[in-house]
């Protein structure tokens, strides 16, 4: 039990006391040393279900804790929502209640003979970060000015990751006009009047809890003007002349000059006085200087330069770097001393800033005498001097805490190891003997090895053995270090010893004295021996060995083995061989060396005592039958003359065998039937004799493929993608072979939606074994097959049955590929969708239902529902809705079959006060650069994310040159009175769309969740953060447009799509900070090609 003891104390103390230059028994009175705690900060994920704030220290007596957060005393024992851990300091948070836990924690491990404190472990608990609900007017500028979008993005859990996109989810394309800074702001050099657009979203998004939120959309006005004029360049971000900037050293440091100006400013980077070839990247356009970890040779003045044809502009960066306060070479040490002595405790730190050193007892800060600067002088020490002394370290970018144990004791020396220790090792090898000693003042150690003492100093004299501390090493061990050893430590106050047994260990000797002896038959004799030592491990076998000079002469191999308090072995022999005998010895070491070998025996020839096993039946060609054997081994042919009887003769009939004798190990017969059983045997022979009777196998001669094809096929279509097979088996005797099964194959030939289109698509399925029907999985609705069945076999496919022709019936059609709810009145929503990429069947028409929503608990209210018989209808004005509520829209696509899954999308009506603006602005257009006395198309086209739908299309013949323009005036009013009509339909629409109220919508990929939804997110929306949530917050739909006048309150919103799409790495983020991933893969996929049209020219 002191064994046990001490070892576990060698561990633990290996984890605390040795790191600081001390090993005390924890029997011996010592201050708490802290062992284990959490290293903060600690960041609250919405996933974590517990947090585990830990502290663990030792000291004797056992140490108490307690805890402070935030300065003042808190006490985990107290509250009911903490589970405690009563062994030591540690506690767990439960999910539900960790926000009212956040702050900085300390831990103190405190005993009689002083108290260890941890640093602080800050508990940070992260809300649901979201964008304000603001009202954002147009930013109007004329052509050639700057513009800021300022995103504000919300801050949460690191990562953060910023991108700028349409309402439509396609990123704005950047350049080094248009660019995002790392603030996530968007610069505009200078507009342009293709930068006019209502929808500039910011788009913040957060990994680690899978989160992303979107900035109510921004609108960019850009009045036209002839010529910008010409710019000099200022710069937009940074502002002023000069920007001081401090990093900590290895930070990755990040300057940025975004500028603006006409033309577009070009910026250059230089470092002053300096060289930045080979430390700096440049990035977003040159806009970005980036230094990955930053050192001091870093540091200086650098400049960037905006330049563009009109003149330029400078900023100039200071770089400083610092550094947190760091260990200049190691933590203060503890330290073990006695009654009287002087002590010294230094701590010795860097750091930029230069640290304040804060020094404390027990944690209570020290003043006076004893402290100066950096170090604690203890004078003429006394056992109420063991104290725990902290030395703090901290300047402006963190801090540094070591508790160092000043323990002052005077004890007689104290043997850790167990006494009467016993060591076993291998003859030549190593051996380590411990003891351990823990005394103050230390102790004086020595060794008494077979009566005679030997100092440890008097030891390292001999070449094979060293000192180690309190460890003798003895090198390459031999037999006469076998004995007793004793460990002696002495002090000035006592002395104590333990002694230690070493015991040598080898391989066993090799046996002696073989005697061969025969059972009264010269190949059945018994072996006996006499083992040798087995060297202080006992021998667990012996193997016997034997060598033959007729076929391996000089060749040893293994015979039997016996256990090991046996010395005798039964031994059976083969015939006409010549053998010899040797025997050795296994123990825990290993194998010792072999006997010496006996006198030769000789055994007389004799019949065979086995026959070949492995017979192998194989017809590799349809007329023949391949026969094959595994030989008898050389020793076992027992005498001369070995050869081999093959007999075999055809199965179930009355048939004579026939027989052949052969030397080899493999025989052809020839000139069989095709695949026809037979039974073999295969008898050994030599000059003395036939071996015992031979087992008999069965197998078959070759095989070909099948001849017949199956009969009586039958379909039955179970529904419009699965059928019935079924068929007449052929006769077995047409199979020639091993039956595999059957191949069914199909083709398709054509969809009978568009009959004169060949398809020619081919497939096949295979069934194994004996069978007469399958299930056939994978057709496509509404189509024309045909269909043959044939048997195969391992040689090949027998010919096929004749084909079967049938169709599959309608089938029900794919779901709707986009559903858009657009033109909402106070009691009317207008619907427009795509069909069905896959109708299959005749599409019939739609079923609508349309359900009212309950915008607090979601429920539905009130629900109808609509049958549109119109296959070609891809629009629906919905009346009689209720002001202002929201509805969620349900539609499929309908053949005779029924009706598919169904698309979804959520609208809302709007108010009476939330109706159109009556203002509004007619637009015209010009077209120039026309050839006179030609014929264009002019059209003009309405763009939506659904179609572009042309409103106005008319052929216009410009004039010859000279034509009167006094003919044309009518027309020309006509068409300039049509177009303004046009376009004022138009602005209406897209007004409408604008002041669309889209509470409680989604993104797109919201269906596709609905259809695969991911649990762990769910589980996340559900349980995470309930009691911060805004019952006002509703997700934002991906179809949705984003309110320019104020109304749309829905402009914070949080999808919870998964980011395993797109932010981790399944979809792409550029430099410029844009997003490519899943949502545009599927607007992709949804959206309708854009017609082109004859005229050169597109309105």
């Amino acid at each position: 039990m002191r064994l046990e003891g001490s070892l576990q104390l060698v561990l633990l103390l290996a984890l605390t006391w040795r790191a600081t230059g001390l090993r005390i028994p924890l029997e011996v009175e010592q201050p708490p040393t802290i062992v284990n705690h959490t290293l903060g900060p600690i960041i609250a994920l919405p996933f974590d279900n517990t947090i585990t704030v830990r502290c663990q220290a030792i000291g004797n007596p056992p140490p108490e804790y307690r805890w402070t957060k935030d300065g003042q005393a808190f006490f985990p024992s107290n509250s009911s929502k903490i589970r405690p851990d009563q062994k030591n300091g540690t506690f767990v948070l439960h999910k539900k209640d960790l926000f009212q836990f956040q702050g900085k924690y300390k831990c103190f491990a405190s005993n009689k003979l002083g108290t260890s404190m941890t640093e602080e472990i800050e508990i940070l608990v992260p809300s649901i970060p979201k964008f304000p609900k603001e009202t954002l007017n147009p930013f109007v500028v004329k052509e050639g000015e700057p513009i800021i979008l300022k995103c504000n993005p919300p801050e949460g859990v690191a990562p953060r990751q910023i991108y700028w996109m349409s309402l439509d989810l396609q990123h704005i394309e950047q350049d080094e006009r248009v660019s995002m800074g790392t603030d996530g702001n968007l610069y505009f050099s200078n507009a342009l009047q293709k930068d006019s657009r209502p929808d500039y979203c910011c788009f913040a998004a957060f990994p680690t809890i899978r989160t992303i939120v979107q900035k109510t959309a921004m609108a960019v006005v850009v009045q036209s003007s002839e010529a910008p004029p010409v710019r000099i360049p200022s710069l937009l971000l940074p502002s002023g002349v000069q920007t001081l900037k401090v990093f900590l050293k290895g930070e990755a440091v990040q300057l940025e000059c975004i500028p603006e100006g006409y033309p577009t400013p070009n910026v250059t980077w230089m470092k002053m006085g300096g060289n930045m070839m080979g430390r700096v990247k440049l990035s977003n356009f040159q806009r970005l200087l980036s230094i990955p970890a930053v050192e001091e040779r870093d540091q200086g003045k650098y400049m960037c330069t905006a330049e563009n044809s009109a003149g330029k502009a400078v900023h100039y960066f200071d770089v400083i770097v610092e550094e947190p306060p760091k260990w200049l070479t190691e933590p203060p040490r503890s330290q073990l001393t006695v009654s009287g002595s002087d002590v010294h405790i230094k701590c010795s730190v860097s750091g930029k800033p230069p640290p304040v050193i804060t020094w404390r007892r027990n944690g209570e800060i020290m003043r006076g005498e004893r402290v100066l600067e950096d170090t604690v002088v203890l004078h003429n020490v006394r056992p109420e001097d063991s104290s725990v002394y902290q030395c703090e370290a901290s300047n402006v970018h963190g801090s540094l805490l070591a508790n160092v144990n000043i323990l002052v004791i005077n004890m007689a020396p104290l043997i850790l190891t167990r006494d009467y220790q016993e060591y076993a090792v291998v003859l030549g090898e190593d051996v380590h003997m411990n003891c351990s000693v823990f005394s103050s003042p230390p102790s004086s150690i020595s060794c008494s090895y077979c009566n005679i003492l030997k100092h440890f100093s008097t030891i390292l004299f001999i070449l094979r053995y060293f000192v180690d501390d309190d460890m003798l090493q003895i090198l390459n061990v031999n037999l006469s270090d076998q004995g007793v050893y004793t460990c002696i430590a002495r002090t000035s106050l006592d002395e104590d010893a333990a002694t230690a047994l070493l015991t040598v260990l080898d391989v066993p000797d090799a046996p002696t004295n073989l005697e061969i002896s025969e059972n009264g038959n010269p190949r059945n004799i018994s072996l006996s021996w006499i083992p040798g030592s087995d060297h202080n491990s006992s021998v667990t076998e012996f193997v016997v060995e034997y060598e033959e000079s007729k076929w391996e002469p000089g060749r040893w191999k293994e015979l039997q083995k016996v256990v090991g308090n046996q010395a005798t072995a039964e031994l059976a022999l083969h015939g006409h061989l010549n053998y010899q005998f040797r025997v050795y010895a296994v123990n825990a070491v290993g194998p010792g060396p072999p006997s010496e070998p006996t006198r030769r025996h000789e055994t007389p020839p004799a019949p065979p005592e086995r026959n070949p096993e492995n017979v192998k039946i194989q017809g590799h060609l349809p007329y023949q039958m391949d026969i094959s054997w595994e030989p008898l081994l050389p020793i076992e042919h027992n005498g001369p003359g070995l050869e081999y009887k093959v007999s075999y003769r055809k199965l179930g009939v009355e048939d004579e065998w026939r027989e052949h004798m052969v030397k080899r190990h493999s025989f052809v017969v020839r000139n069989t039937s095709t695949f026809v059983p037979y039974e073999i045997k295969i008898q050994s022979r030599n000059s003395d004799g036939w071996g015992p009777e031979p087992k008999v196998v069965t197998g078959y001669s070759g095989e070909d493929v099948p001849t017949a094809a199956p009969r009586d096929i039958a379909v039955e279509v179970i529904n419009t993608t699965i059928l019935r097979v079924s068929w007449t088996q052929v006769p077995y005797a047409t199979v020639r072979g091993h039956l595999g099964g059957y191949y069914v194959h199909w083709v398709r030939g054509k969809s009978l939606l568009n009959p004169n289109k060949v398809l020619d698509e081919h497939h096949a399925m295979s069934f194994p074994g004996k069978r007469s029907h399958a299930i056939v999985p994978g057709l496509e609705p509404f189509s024309e097959y045909k269909l043959t069945v044939n048997v195969f076999n391992n040689k090949g496919n027998g010919p096929k049955s004749d084909p079967v022709t049938f169709s599959t019936p309608e089938g029900v059609p794919q779901q709707v590929p986009i559903l858009t709810a657009s033109d909402p009145h106070k009691d009317s929503i207008r619907l427009v969708w795509g069909p069905p990429l896959e109708a299959n069947g005749v599409l019939s028409g739609y079923h609508l239902q349309y359900h009212l929503i309950n915008e607090t608990s979601l429920e539905v209210l009130h629900s109808q529902e609509v049958n549109i018989s119109g296959p070609d209808t891809t629009q629906w004005q919905l009346w009689g809705l209720k002001e202002g509520s929201l509805y969620r829209f349900h539609l499929s696509a309908c053949t005779q079959a029924g009706c598919g899954p169904a698309q979804a999308e959520e609208s809302r009506t709007v108010t009476a006060e939330g109706g159109l603006s009556k203002s509004l602005q007619i637009c015209s257009y010009v077209i120039d650069g026309l050839e006179p006395g030609t014929a264009y198309t002019v059209r003009l086209m309405v763009k939506s994310l659904l179609d572009n739908a042309s409103v106005f299309e008319e052929v216009i013949q410009t004039r010859a040159t000279g034509e009167s323009r006094g003919s044309d005036f009518s027309t020309q009013r006509w068409f300039i009175g049509t177009m303004c009509a046009v376009a004022l339909l138009t602005l209406i629409a897209l007004m409408a769309c604008f002041v669309r109220k889209n509470k409680g919508g989604k993104y797109a990929v919201k269906e596709k969740e609905d259809l695969h939804p991911d649990l762990e997110s769910q589980e996340m929306n559900d349980d995470t953060f309930n009691e911060y949530s805004d019952s006002d917050e509703k997700p934002l739909k991906g179809s949705s447009q984003c309110s320019l006048n104020g109304d749309d309150t829905a402009g914070d919103s949080v999808s919870r799509d998964s980011l395993v799409d797109y932010a981790d790495g399944g979809g792409e983020f550029n430099e410029d900070g844009s997003f490519i991933g899943e949502y545009s893969g599927r607007k992709q996929r949804g959206s309708v090609s854009e017609p082109s049209g004859p005229g050169p020219v597109r309105a």
